[in-house]
């Protein structure tokens, strides 16, 4: 006789003790491996342009590796690398002490070598169907970034192109090769 695992839900991962390289996924803790030195390195170039130019434009907020929940019933928890959420969005008591009750804005997730193609189409699927306007996967090894939208498509970026995204970012500009160390 085989038993299945206890679904848990947001309020409770939130509740959890340890180390928080983890996820929610329909209900069940996925532990990951924390992130190599270049993968840290890229989100925080990625974080950085974008904190300069919202603090010259916007004034939603820029996050690493905070929690959204994207799905309910079960509950799933993903913590983009970094994400945005636009100001119109924001709750109306700021930034929560615990999980997004919202998906954000934009995700980027970087792609480590651990990664499976699978997984990232996964989790970029979770993102859009909750709502989440553009995901942007960057992967250091090819130095290429890939910018899927809500409509279904994806459109790739390569080291000499400029990554732009006048509707969600407007005014924000970076040269691709410029997230790379």
């Amino acid at each position: 006789m085989s038993t299945a695992a206890r679904l848990i839900t947001a309020e409770e991962f939130f509740a959890m003790p340890g180390s928080r390289h983890k996820e929610l996924v329909r209900g069940e803790v996925v532990e990951g491996m924390p992130p190599g030195g270049v993968h840290g390195i890229v989100a925080a170039l990625v974080a950085a342009f974008l904190i300069q130019w919202n603090k010259q434009h916007t004034r939603g907020v820029v996050g690493v590796e905070s929690g959204f929940i994207v799905d309910h019933g079960p509950d799933t928890v993903r913590g983009p690398d970094v994400s945005y959420v636009r100001p119109e969005r924001m709750p109306e008591g700021g930034a929560p002490e615990g999980f997004w009750q919202i998906a954000p804005s934009l995700a980027i997730e970087v792609v480590s070598p651990s990664d499976t193609a699978e997984e990232i189409d996964i989790i970029v699927g979770e993102y859009r169907d909750a709502g989440t306007e553009a995901v942007w996967v960057i992967y250091p090894r090819t130095r290429r970034v890939i910018v899927h939208t809500l409509d279904g498509l994806a459109r790739s970026f390569g080291p000499d192109a400029t990554l732009e995204s006048p509707e969600l970012l407007p005014g924000f500009s970076c040269p691709v090769q410029e997230l790379f160390v």
